[in-house]
């Protein structure tokens, strides 16, 4: 805006702009943008890291099953000198341990053909192809610790190849690890299958969204999860038709996400993420002196309060407090107020206004917030910052296929690379 455009505008427009420009920017505490993209400042006026006052101590478990125990006796009595036999009875003073990784190195096993000369007729006799010299050299063990690494640790093709070297002396090309990668995916597609089918019989489901970048394009890594599956994916499209081809026509009882339009409309009834309308209303606290949004924000610390002892409280009272809470919000949203943030904000909780209590009509299924599609995508993320992105679709789609296995297979307490060999070695 030049200054011919400034002079033209009224006095209650330069106020209004001024004020604008003095708003403060958004953080992380205030909008959905990650905390690394805080100001410096900020991050230098955050409170410390580590335990906090009053914070009790943990210390490291000792093993149960060690590979070796070695007891250390007193030779001699410090008082008067004497000799301790060994066969004095002793007892434990103290227990400590030293634990150490053994060299790990690569076991090569080569098959070799070897042909016979037939003593009765001459005839030269070569033997079969075993079956371990067929396909790939590659056992599956270096399958699962690529993959591991790869999806996992978020490692790069060329960071691959130097931990392979590295810590087991393997020497692969970038080539042979994408290849190898890729047969590894594709074992993955049964328990996708699978996680999918699960997913389209689900009462409750929750979905989210995050950019990616695949083939050098924008596009979006999905997930969706229930109770008892995860299934992530990828897509070029951040539209709605991801969410339908996904669900296949099913329509659950509860769907929770954040405001955007594309997850709406897929449920009978939709949970609205209460964590993302809170950095809404904290950021126009922080922006303007007016009482309704701290109101609002009494009114959401209320909300959180009732959700930690939901499964505690009876039907009947869970229903009196959605009523109370209701009206509550009601009487909120119907104070005028001067500041536009206000308004806008009043008008952006209004239009959500059913969706925002749904989850205290089901104790102990349905979540006041998305966190935890939000926890699913952030390995996701973290790839996509460590790497870039994806060269080609089939590397992004067997990622996500992998994902939705060790995701799903978490739920019931399994670990990622028990998952991962586990299914690459069936």
């Amino acid at each position: 805006m030049g200054r011919s455009d400034l002079e033209r505008l009224s006095r209650e427009e330069l106020i209004e702009l001024v004020l604008r420009l003095q708003r403060p920017d958004k953080t992380s505490r205030t909008s959905s943008k990650p905390p690394a993209t805080d100001r410096k400042e900020r991050r230098e006026q955050s409170k410390p890291g580590g335990a906090k006052p009053g914070h009790d101590g943990h210390s490291r478990v000792m093993s149960d099953d060690p590979a070796a125990v070695v007891e250390h006796r007193p030779g001699r009595c410090a008082c008067c000198g004497g000799a301790l036999h060994g066969d004095l009875p002793a007892e434990l003073v103290s227990v400590s341990e030293r634990i150490e990784l053994p060299e790990v190195a690569p076991v090569v096993t080569q098959h070799r053909r070897l042909a016979v000369q037939c003593p009765t007729c001459g005839a030269r006799v070569v033997a079969p192809v075993p079956e371990a010299a067929r396909g790939t050299p590659f056992g599956p063990r270096l399958h699962a610790v690529a993959t591991y690494l790869k999806t996992y640790q978020a490692l790069s093709y060329e960071r691959l190849q130097a931990a392979l070297s590295d810590l087991f002396g393997l020497t692969l090309s970038q080539g042979g690890l994408m290849n190898l990668l890729q047969r590894a995916q594709s074992r993955f597609r049964p328990g996708h299958e699978a996680a999918v089918s699960a997913l389209r019989k689900a009462a409750v489901v929750a979905s989210d969204e995050t950019g990616v970048r695949i083939e050098g394009s924008n596009a979006y890594h999905w997930v969706f999860h229930a109770a008892d599956a995860v299934v992530h994916t990828a897509s070029p499209t951040r539209g709605a038709i991801v969410v339908r081809e996904m669900m296949d026509g099913h329509r659950p009882a509860v769907w929770i996400s954040d405001r955007y339009t594309a997850q709406q409309g897929h449920a009978a009834e939709h949970q609205t993420c209460l964590a993302h309308l809170a950095r809404d209303v904290a950021y126009v606290v922080e922006a303007s002196d007016d009482p309704v949004p701290w109101r609002l924000q009494l009114w959401l610390q209320s909300v959180f309060a009732l959700a930690e002892r939901i499964t505690t409280l009876a039907t009947s009272t869970l229903t009196a407090k959605r009523r109370s809470l209701d009206r509550q919000l009601g009487a909120i949203l119907a104070t005028p107020s001067g500041c536009d943030l206000t308004r806008d904000l009043q008008a952006k909780i209004g239009r959500a206004r059913a969706q925002l209590l749904v989850f205290l009509a089901y104790p102990g299924t349905v979540e006041p917030t998305n966190n935890g599609s939000e926890r699913l995508l952030r390995p996701a993320v973290i790839q996509r910052k460590m790497t870039n992105g994806y060269r080609a679709m089939w590397a992004a789609e067997g990622e996500a296929a992998i994902r939705t296995v060790v995701d799903t297979a978490r739920l019931t307490g399994r670990s990622p690379f028990g998952t991962i060999l586990k299914t690459v070695g069936a």
